[in-house]
């Protein structure tokens, strides 16, 4: 029974789906006009587990997650970089995909672009002015916002509260202030496409309204972004999807906190705006992944030199922990009979994993079961006899966290793990023959490309640092 705290209704709720075990998840995804940043990451990762966890549920999930690729930014960044803008955001795809697979995502099912989608975003628009929820205005179209009764629904804010502080930009000419824009009138060198309404583009509120729509239906189970969407852009995505479909556009909401940087909100004016291709440069990105799931998704997070440096400590625990536990598996074993000690320990951490996640999908709660996991194993992998029954059911258990989590333990090396056995025989032979010289060698080599040996009376073992 997984239960998932809705933004909407401001509570925890056990999941029940539209369609018996199948899930509809639409997850907003980047504006492609630079590489992400840090920021960007946590959603991507919070929302990947979830989905992982889905699956490990037995759900049939259809994950959907859009690209922006109309937008003010990359017109901006178009012209800056001297590119077209489908030259700009095919660049940035790329990269986001570079980005993506690195910390151990697996690709969405759907990722559509909003360029794909014009067509269907101007018919859309054409029932909202048929229905009366917008009006042209001047090339431009606007949603009445006072004609959804619930506007504000989903962060807790009302029409006489918004409008306080909402203004009309130069060159809008809107009934109301609070009204957004459906379709923007073309300006002299910018990307646009021909509407009834004139030549424009998009809105940025419409756009996932409609691919959500297109990729999932009018309703969908779950609608997951950072907490800076919930309003405007969630708040305008229900007003006009529910006004067009005359159905709930989705059942359950979900937002992950933010990022701090040493402490800070991250801001471009502040300068602590890092993106995530240069942390790659120096930080393993697994060990980023584990880090943004060392708190719970809600809960804001703090990137800092000291935060990175626990998740690396965490993350060599386990790793040479699983790298331990390989080695006994493909040694000898003389003890006969399963401990059934440990089968009670593994059965009853997995199920505390499965309980962690079932409630509002809490990481930080399942990563310390994995680390309880690993005191397990440890005990048990430095006996001098061990089964291989038993070490087989503690990889299972491993294992399982490799696959909800998403945190790979083999980490991408210039060694090839078959090197480094033949390396490690050949420096044995050394050994034997007294050419220590070579020997030492060998073993400095390998700790030079990050391979450290240890000599212990199972035999030599080695892990990557």
């Amino acid at each position: 029974m997984i239960k998932i705290y809705n933004t909407l209704t401001q509570q925890k709720e056990i999941f029940k789906p539209i369609e018996e075990n199948k899930v509809k998840m639409y997850v907003c995804g980047p504006t492609v006009y630079n590489y992400i940043h840090i920021g960007n990451a946590r959603p991507i990762i919070v929302f990947d587990v979830v989905r992982r966890y889905f699956e490990y549920a037995g759900y049939d999930i259809t994950y959907v997650s859009n690209f922006t690729d109309v937008d003010d930014k990359i017109i901006k960044a178009s012209k800056e970089e001297q590119i077209s803008p489908k030259e700009l955001t095919d660049k940035y795809i790329e990269a986001f995909y570079e980005d993506y697979d690195a910390l151990g995502c697996q690709r969405a099912d759907q990722n559509p672009r909003v360029s794909d989608y014009i067509t269907e975003i101007i018919e859309f628009i054409q029932k909202l002015i048929k229905e009366e929820f917008a009006y042209e205005s001047n090339g431009d179209v606007y949603f009445r916002t006072r004609k959804k009764e619930d506007y504000g629904k989903l962060s807790k804010q009302s029409i006489d509260d918004l409008i306080s502080g909402a203004r009309i930009e130069v060159g809008e000419d809107k009934e109301d202030p609070l009204d957004f824009a459906l379709w923007k009138k073309a300006k002299p060198g910018e990307i646009s496409w021909d509407s009834p309404f004139g030549e424009g583009r998009p809105g940025w509120h419409i756009e996932c309204s409609v691919m959500a729509n297109e990729t999932l239906g009018q309703t969908i189970d779950i609608h997951a972004g950072g907490q800076d969407l919930t309003f405007p852009h969630h708040e305008n995505e229900i007003a006009q999807s529910e006004c067009h479909n005359h159905a709930t556009f989705s059942n359950y909401w979900m937002h992950n906190g933010f990022i701090n940087i040493d402490g800070t909100k991250m801001s471009k004016s502040l300068g602590n705006f890092t993106l995530l291709k240069d942390i790659r440069a120096t930080v393993y990105p697994m060990i980023i992944r584990l880090f943004m799931l060392s708190v719970h998704y809600r809960t804001p997070i703090n990137f800092s030199s000291e935060t990175i440096e626990l998740a690396k400590t965490n993350y060599a625990k386990i790793k040479v922990a699983y790298e331990n536990l390989l080695f006994r598996l493909n040694n000898d074993m003389l003890e006969p009979i399963l401990n059934n000690d440990i089968v009670t320990k593994v059965n009853d951490n997995i199920a505390y994993l499965e309980t962690q996640l079932n409630d509002d999908f809490n990481t930080a709660n399942a990563l310390t079961g994995w680390y309880d996991l690993v005191k397990i194993t440890n005990v048990y992998t430095e006996q001098n006899s061990v089964n291989k029954e038993t070490l087989e059911l503690l990889k299972s258990g491993f294992d399982t966290y490799i696959k909800v989590l998403g945190i790979n333990l083999i980490s991408n090396n210039s060694v090839d793990d078959l090197d480094i056995d033949s390396l490690i025989a050949e420096r044995e032979e050394a050994r034997k023959n007294r050419d220590f010289a070579l020997a030492d060698k060998i073993r400095d080599d390998l700790k030079a490309q990050g391979i450290i040996l240890e000599d212990t009376k199972q035999g030599v073992r080695w892990k990557r640092i």
